[in-house]
């Protein structure tokens, strides 16, 4: 497997499904009557988990790459094991999930309605924190509620890549925003591991600001290794990864939201503090200044090595401008050099690129990963990545703070609001998505090109959606009536216009951009 949002091309390691044997012959067959297995399993597959989303688009081809996704992740979910409802995050057929997997499956399964197999499984990666394992949860937990075999012997003999913890913590964070389930905010499992991490976990393991940079605390080395401190497993002579540090600064940011929502403010400024100082020393100390790249790694001999984009990019930790530019000329780099096989940093990139302001390549990499015969594609991530790709980036459907979390942790009242904003590029005339749960309820929107959307509220409380559109626009048309636009300035300049709207449980609104 490639290593998670890898900076440069490696060697294929497989980062939550490492096998431990020479993969030849035998691993390729057995990995085709897996797939035809998978294929079976999706036609038919218990309908009691069948998912409600729907997506209708004059693009036939958008319209076959999400009905595949969404058949072949449905296919991964299980319920009535011991672990309870869960579904697969790791290698097809070991019957486990990892905490890297999930982290990044989970916004394609809320968008399919898997609220409660997301909580389940992150809340069993929290409950199972251990000062006797360093403060590291199990890694890869299998159908049985135990740690699965190829990664656990015991709790000093374990496969560990430090990430983990931050990256759990972060998506706790965004679940909540999504689900608003309390539990995220409220529950002793989930808030013992959020405080573990961030203070006896950040000590053990050397990776407070300063310290991190000259650390000590390095993994144990026999046929596992515990401690890694990046997602990328093909070497081992590093120090640090700078995907570990771009992963922290999102966990801090998330823990001190959810520590302003809780009322705590000191310790949302406290962490606040902390999320800027991982962000500065990024933009500073790993940016190399007159070759204009961030390095990837930091070797054990003290040299910086490899050039890093995806990471930084997916967390918003570079800075706006020349290092964001950079950041995304290192991705578009490694797109065109990763290995075939590498799906798991590829299953980032679309994501990323809407982001970013990039539909037509986000687009095709959709496309990519879900053409007939593409390589490894029955690997979970895939298949859940594209559903979040399409959900929340060529829709552009998020849930976020009505103010900056800053604010919040200055005593401004926490809401949230529903934002849309369509990133369609010329093969999309018009597309529609039905039954996103959102909380309580659930919402439809459809984009007719850039320019036009229509929102319908399916649930009973009202809400606030933000009308979003690509471009500068001094006022947006609302159901008819012209509404004075906000317009700010995303990455790189891109500009976005928008207004917001109260809708009504079970009504409609339709906001236009004048041409």
């Amino acid at each position: 497997m490639g290593s998670y949002l890898k900076p440069t091309a490696t060697p294929l390691i497989d980062v939550c499904n490492r096998t431990k044997i020479v993969i030849g012959a035998v691993y390729f067959a057995a990995l085709a009557v897996l797939t035809l297995s998978l294929s079976a399993r999706a036609e038919s597959q218990d309908p009691g988990r069948a998912s409600n989303l729907e997506l209708a688009s004059s693009d036939a081809r958008l319209v076959a790459a999400f009905d595949w996704a969404k058949r072949q992740a449905m296919a991964y979910v299980f319920d009535g094991d011991p672990v309870g409802p869960w579904y697969e995050a790791a290698l097809p057929g070991r019957r486990a999930f990892c905490m890297r997997d999930v982290s990044h499956q989970a916004a394609g399964a809320q968008a399919l309605g898997l609220a409660k197999y997301t909580h389940n499984m992150l809340h069993r990666f929290a409950e199972n924190i251990s000062a006797s394992r360093d403060w590291c949860s199990y890694w890869e937990i299998n159908y049985l509620n135990q740690p699965a075999p190829v990664d656990y012997k015991n709790d000093a003999e374990f496969w560990y890549n430090l990430p983990a913890n931050f990256d759990v913590l972060d998506t706790c964070y965004r679940m909540f925003l999504l689900t608003g389930d309390a539990a995220y905010i409220d529950d002793p499992a989930f808030l013992n591991f959020y405080n573990r991490t961030v203070t006896d976990y950040v000590s053990r393991w050397d990776l407070g600001v300063n310290r991190i940079m000259t650390r000590t605390n390095m993994g144990a080395g026999t046929a596992y290794f515990r401690g890694d401190p990046s997602y990328e497993e093909s070497r081992r002579d590093l120090l640090l990864g700078v995907d570990l540090l771009a992963t922290q600064y999102a966990a801090y940011r998330s823990f001190a939201a959810i520590q302003a929502i809780r009322g705590d403010k000191g310790a949302a400024r406290t962490y606040l503090a902390s999320a800027l100082d991982i962000k500065r020393l990024i933009n500073t100390t790993w940016w190399n200044s007159p070759e204009g790249y961030f390095y990837a790694f930091l070797s054990k001999d003290r040299v910086f090595r490899g050039r890093a984009g995806a990471d930084l990019l997916y967390r918003d930790v570079a800075d706006d401008g020349p290092k964001v530019r950079s950041a995304l000329h290192s991705l578009m780099e490694q797109m065109r050099s990763e290995p075939a096989g590498a799906v798991e940093p590829a299953s980032h990139f679309a994501e990323i690129l809407y982001r970013y302001g990039e539909p037509d390549s986000a687009y095709m990499e959709i496309m990519d990963l879900t053409r007939t015969g593409r390589d490894r594609q029955e690997y979970p991530e895939v298949s859940f990545s594209v559903i979040g790709a399409i959900v929340d980036g060529l829709l552009g459907i998020e849930v976020k703070p009505v103010v900056p979390i800053e604010d919040v942790a200055q005593g401004k009242q926490f809401a949230i609001v529903i934002k849309t904003l369509p990133q369609l590029t010329s093969k999309t005339a018009w597309v529609e998505v039905r039954n996103v749960p959102i909380r309580s309820g659930a919402v439809s929107v459809r984009h007719e090109g850039n320019t036009a959307t229509v929102f319908t509220n399916q649930g009973a409380a009202e809400v606030t959606w933000e009308a979003a559109f690509p471009g500068s626009f001094s006022r947006l048309i609302l159901d008819g009536r012209s509404i004075e636009a906000h317009v700010e300035s995303g990455h790189i300049g891109h500009e976005v216009s928008w207004i917001r709207v109260p809708v009504k449980g079970g009504t409609s609104a339709r906001v236009v951009a004048p041409h």
